[in-house]
């Protein structure tokens, strides 16, 4: 599909839903029908809402929210949604301009993001003035958005509003914990190992907050793109610093890393697969995953134990 066609497409779907007026979902019919864009969105609108609301994330887990496209189901959901929260900075890649002009034609639509002020934000692209997006690996950042999703349900549904801010209380207590969990453990990790290289430009925030060096194939997009130079600059830092492990991602295509490895290899330095590390995605229901702290967690330990591995040759 070209971007001329997708761009007017785009446009018709906005002005749809500007107009149509469907019914909610027969099992939210008693509760407001919130509709989140990623797994990672609607996780801190459940805590926040907790039995209150009715809930829905459009990209499940393992989805790249970078590629993914909207579905008719997808439109739908939108339609009868009775707030819409998207993350931004855009995260949602293809379907941001459906956002934006969600928020233009509603006043149901919320960028969770509009709640961290700029100047803590990590400027991508200073030419196009664009953000990483990865806000949630940094958990004071993700205080901010709670605070800010909880003021616009707060809003929204004022009746409510002392459950929401107790709710919220008890997830801000739970990304603390986290937040210093994180502290303790990567600082087993000497400062001069303290090297995360993985696929794609999401661990940024991370690394500024826990002081880890970050080092990627690609940029914050899973769409940007990276060539033979950028293995060959990665593979030559990996055997200088002799770094014990390179780590995969759960929602992005692993050849590029594991090229890395082979590449390595062949310089004379054997560096092992860390772990997966969840990045755009939570993971699986029933998993330690399933929510944002515990997928915070996850990343930590499998970070911790890729890099304090220690090597026989």
């Amino acid at each position: 599909m070209s971007k001329k066609i997708y761009t007017l497409l785009l446009g018709l779907t906005v002005l749809l839903l500007s107009c149509t007026v469907q019914e909610k979902p027969e099992h939210c019919s008693n509760k407001p029908y919130v509709v989140a864009s990623t797994g990672i969105v609607a996780d801190v609108v459940k805590h926040v809402g907790g039995n209150l609301l009715c809930v829905d994330a459009l990209m499940g887990p393992g989805t790249d929210p970078h590629l993914y496209k909207a579905t008719p189901g997808d439109i739908n959901k939108l339609l009868n949604a009775d707030i819409v929260f998207y993350h931004g900075l855009h995260l949602e890649g293809k379907m941001s301009e459906v956002f934006l002009g969600l928020k233009k034609k509603r006043a149901n639509t919320f960028a969770i993001t509009d709640g961290i002020p700029d100047s803590l934000l990590i400027m991508a692209d200073s030419a196009t003035k664009t953000y990483d997006p990865h806000v949630w690996f940094s958990m004071p950042l993700w205080k901010l958005v709670t605070m800010h999703v909880t003021e616009i349900l707060s809003d929204k549904y004022p009746q409510h509003s002392s459950e929401f801010k107790q709710n919220a209380q008890e997830y801000i207590a739970r990304l603390m914990e986290e937040h210093k969990y994180a502290q303790k453990q990567l600082g087993q990790i000497p400062p001069n190992k303290r090297v995360l290289i993985t696929s794609h430009d999401a661990f940024a925030y991370l690394g500024k907050e826990y002081g880890i060096e970050v080092y990627t194939l690609q940029g914050v997009s899973t769409l940007d793109r990276y060539g033979i130079a950028d293995i060959e600059k990665l593979a030559n830092l990996i055997v200088e610093r002799k770094i014990p492990a390179i780590f995969v991602e759960t929602s992005v295509n692993n050849k590029g890393i594991l090229a890395l490895k082979e590449l390595v290899r062949r310089k004379g330095w054997n560096v092992k697969i860390g772990g997966t590390l969840y990045s755009d995605a939570l993971g699986e229901p029933g998993t330690i995953a399933e929510t944002l702290p515990g997928m915070f967690r996850s990343n930590i330990d499998t970070i911790v134990n890729g890099l304090l591995y220690e090597h026989s040759n």
